[in-house]
């Protein structure tokens, strides 16, 4: 694609900016464009990365939902900085995105919970996510036993829920000839406006 990323062209507001990208990779039919690898650290400072699904965003920040018993979980309870990262190879585009990660309302979590297919819900009550488990067959028993008791209503487990990623900085990467890309990098002020500057690539 070779496009470009230049400043007087681009909005003051990386939000705005996340948004025009996201549309574009939407129309570029791209498989799944919310596609994320999330990046968290656990106490012992011991990095983990893993591949989420963006499920919303806005002016507050960038959300997903996941077992808060997890890994992902355990470690954001001891740290909650993590980082997101978006990778878009048909349009030449990666979006870093670094934060504190902080827990969505029960209400939230409730209304999202119920969106989702049955057989997500079922599944996300048979699991305790990360824990390890003797076999495929525990496993299938588990989910038969959730699905008898609780039939096509399953309620949503304390320990499901939502994280929103409230962004401190966020960085634009477009590729360009020669590798001389285009970086862009957004840093969050104290009276929460934003500044940018260019990084070399």
């Amino acid at each position: 694609m070779q496009s470009g990323l230049s400043e007087p062209s681009i909005p003051t507001d990386p939000i705005a900016l996340f948004s025009s990208w996201f549309d574009e990779a939407l129309n570029a039919k791209i498989p799944e464009p919310n596609i994320m690898s999330l990046a968290t650290v656990d106490a012992d400072g011991r990095p983990s990365s893993r591949i989420m699904l963006l499920k919303g965003f806005d002016q507050n920040g960038f959300t997903w939902f996941n077992n808060y018993d997890s890994r992902k979980g355990q470690d954001l309870s001891k740290n909650s900085y993590a980082s997101i990262l978006f990778f878009w190879p048909e349009l030449e585009r990666q979006i870093r995105i670094e934060g504190r990660a902080e827990r969505v309302s029960d209400a939230e979590n409730d209304a999202y919970f119920q969106s989702r297919p049955l057989q997500s819900r079922l599944s996300a009550l048979a699991s305790s996510q990360s824990k390890p488990v003797h076999s495929r067959e525990d496993m299938d028993a588990r989910f038969a036993e959730v699905v008898a008791e609780y039939g096509d209503n399953p309620p949503r487990p304390e320990s499901w829920g939502g994280y929103r990623l409230v962004p401190d900085r966020i960085e634009f990467w477009q590729g360009r000839r020669s590798r001389f890309h285009d970086r862009i990098l957004f840093l969050r002020q104290e009276d929460g406006s934003w500044r940018h500057q260019r990084l070399q690539p």
